[in-house]
Formats: C-alpha cells, structure tokens, sequence
C-alpha cells in the first residue's frame, strides 16, 4: 500500500532498490558499508561541535543523492526519527540553561524560557540521529538480501541470525495483512484520516492484524516445518572481502575520529 511508504520504511520499497538498483554505492563492497556504518556512529557519539555534525550530515545526504536514492521518500521516512527526537529533544529547549530566547512563560513550576543552549542541544541531537538513521537507510537500499542475510550469519550468534532472518521475511506477511484490513475498512465507509476521530478502528485493525499475521505465522512455519525445516535458515553464498581501496577508506575513517577524540581530549583546538 503506498500510503504506508509515505512515513514509515517500506521494506518493499528498500529490498526492491537494494535489488535492482546500479548506483554507485550499490557497487561498494556490504563489509565496506558496514565498516562505515560503525565509524559514523563513533563520530557523532564523539563529535561536539555544531557546525562538524552538520557538515557530517550534509556528506551523508550527498552519498545518499549520488547513490541514486528518492530525497522525497526520505523526507517522509524522518516522521519516525522526528517522533523520538521531538520526545527526547523539546524537553531540552527549556530544561538546559543559558540565555533565553525570547520572553518566559510562566508555569506552576516556575518560569520556562528556550534557551540558546538548549536549542544548540536539541540540533546536534537531531543531526546526531538523521545522519546515522540517512546511512543505515542508503546501506539498506543499495546492499542485496543475500548479502545483508550472509553478513548476519558472519556477525550474529545463533540463534539471533535466524531470528533476524526470520523477522525480515515476516514482516512482509505482516504488512499484507494490515493492507487487506485497511481496504476491507474503507470498502465499508470507513475515514482514516484523523487519528484520533477514528482511533477505535485503528485499535480495531491493529488488533486484528496481530491475530491475522499469527495465524499466518503458523501456517508458514507448518509449510517451512512440512519442506524440511529444522530451524536453521540456511544461507547460500559469501561476501567477499572488500578491495584493498574501501579498505583504506574505513580505515581512514576511524582514524579521523580517534584523531579527533584525541585532540579534543587534548584540548587541541580543531
């Protein structure tokens, strides 16, 4: 259902980039990708200053457009990370202290003002989540399912790979199952427009997608169980090691950030 892409991931959408696109990151080795993946999230864990998260970010987001990936898509795909940055991050607009902006309102609590600092506070935080959440979405859409399935039984203990392995595959009987009720809703005159005019269907469907996508689980696992299923997804194939270049680029990659963990230690101006 398209209406489902439009803010959350749809992983028909990213499995079917990841298997028929030919852009430039589709070419780069998934170990690579991974590599990268690892050093980004050192980064913006370590990196403190503004205006280096936003320089970050913006090279994140050329990868992303170079790689040949839909700008639009990811714009909806933030309404999740947005979510959770809005719940963690508008606390701090008041909460952190420092030059207010603006007048102050006044509160049972006290006086709460959006202080400079903190709003300095929630946009690394924001940068922090979108520059890694825009990397793991651009490594999804451009790394084939045979190859993020080998990587997982390399990394993974069993039996979390199967597990993991197995949520994939389910996830899309789930997503079938909550497109047949939406339809059959609005075939019967039901609006899902506004939330909460209508959060007694959306209770209604939710429930009974979890009972739908269950019976299907059972009856997938009885048809695996039936072709000779011992509980072991058995995955064909290797990943082969990255070229010696992608090798130097990840490598360079964590010695910036150790470079700069270490000059900030320091107190080394950068």
């Amino acid at each position: 259902m398209p209406a489902l892409s439009d803010h959350v991931p749809d992983p028909r959408l990213i499995t079917a980039h990841a298997e028929h696109g030919t852009g430039p990151l589709h070419r780069v080795n998934p170990w690579t990708k991974l590599g990268i993946i690892g050093a980004l999230v050192l980064a913006v864990t370590v990196v403190g200053e503004l205006a280096l998260l936003a320089g970050l970010y913006a090279l994140v987001l050329v990868v992303y457009g170079v790689a040949g990936l839909p700008y639009r898509r990811l714009v909806g795909w933030y309404s999740l990370p947005a979510l959770f940055l809005v719940s963690v991050g508008l606390p701090l607009l008041v909460l952190e202290p420092g030059t207010p902006i603006g007048g102050s309102l006044a509160t049972p609590l006290g006086t709460l003002s959006i202080t400079w600092a903190g709003l300095a506070l929630f946009a690394e935080l924001g940068l922090r989540s979108l520059t890694v959440v825009t990397f793991v979405l651009a490594t999804s859409m451009t790394t084939r399912y045979a190859d993020v399935a080998a990587l997982l039984g390399r990394i993974l203990p069993r039996p979390v790979d199967q597990v993991a392995l197995l949520t994939y595959r389910f996830t899309f009987v789930l997503l079938e199952s909550l497109e047949d009720l939406v339809k059959a809703a609005r075939s019967r005159g039901a609006t899902l427009s506004e939330f909460w005019a209508n959060r007694r269907v959306y209770a209604r469907i939710l429930g009974m997608t979890m009972v739908t996508a269950i019976e299907r689980s059972e009856r997938l696992v009885k048809s695996m169980e039936s072709r000779g299923y011992d509980g072991d997804v058995t995955v064909y194939g290797d990943v082969p090691r990255p070229p010696l270049a992608e090798v130097a680029v990840v490598a360079a990659a964590y010695l910036l950030v150790a470079g700069y963990a270490v000059a900030a230690t320091l107190g080394v101006g950068l």
